[in-house]
């Protein structure tokens, strides 16, 4: 993975962003790709009711932007940060010279993309699932395969909801359903990543 260190030793600036400030919103023109040196970012898009749905949940060590960026077309959603957070703002000419002089960098780029790809597409196909149960139940198993054995997932039930597009009280309701059946582990209310 890129180092935030190698970007701050090229000289790139660490800009300081307060909890919920929105880094970009949909439409404007893609200028940057956002490291992130510290903090945690959501990708969402809001519908005319206002409701959130999450596109990703990006952390420290992880960026975001890049493909509007290269393919040069406004961005689709906000992202506001979860917590106060750190970023480094990487314009077009330095990120396309990661890509071309950085080999790892090249290839966990593509790894990277085809991981968001993946997630999309199972996301499509769960939206059009009726069962919430199932959909619940996709998201938690996704999310798992991102922690160690024994962790608990860090998330809440409200970004559940909004991932899902489901109501929280259906979360609720249904993560109980799923550990009463056996199919997530959960320890003081939360949900353990179990052994194989």
């Amino acid at each position: 993975m890129m180092t935030i260190q190698k970007l701050i030793d090229k000289g790139l600036k660490v800009k300081n962003y307060p909890k919920d400030s929105i880094i970009y919103e949909p439409g404007m023109h893609p200028r940057y790709v956002y490291f992130i040196k510290s903090g945690e970012v959501r990708m969402v898009t809001v519908s005319d009711e206002g409701k959130e749905f999450i596109q990703g949940v990006f952390k420290t060590g992880q960026y975001f932007g890049e493909p509007a960026l290269l393919i040069g077309r406004p961005y689709l959603a906000f992202t506001i940060s979860n917590i106060d957070s750190q970023l480094i703002a990487v314009n077009q000419e330095d990120f396309f010279n990661l890509i071309k002089h950085e080999p790892d960098f090249s290839m966990e780029l593509i790894q990277t993309l085809s991981r968001r790809l993946f997630y999309k597409s199972m996301m499509l196909e769960e939206l059009a699932n009726e069962k919430a149960d199932h959909r619940l139940l996709t998201i938690i198993n996704y999310l798992l395969n991102d922690i160690a054995t024994g962790e608990n997932l860090k998330v809440t039930r409200q970004e559940l909801a909004d991932m899902t597009g489901l109501r929280v009280e259906t979360v609720i309701r249904g993560v109980k359903m799923l550990a009463e059946r056996g199919l997530i582990k959960m320890v003081k209310g939360k949900i353990i990543k179990q052994g194989k």
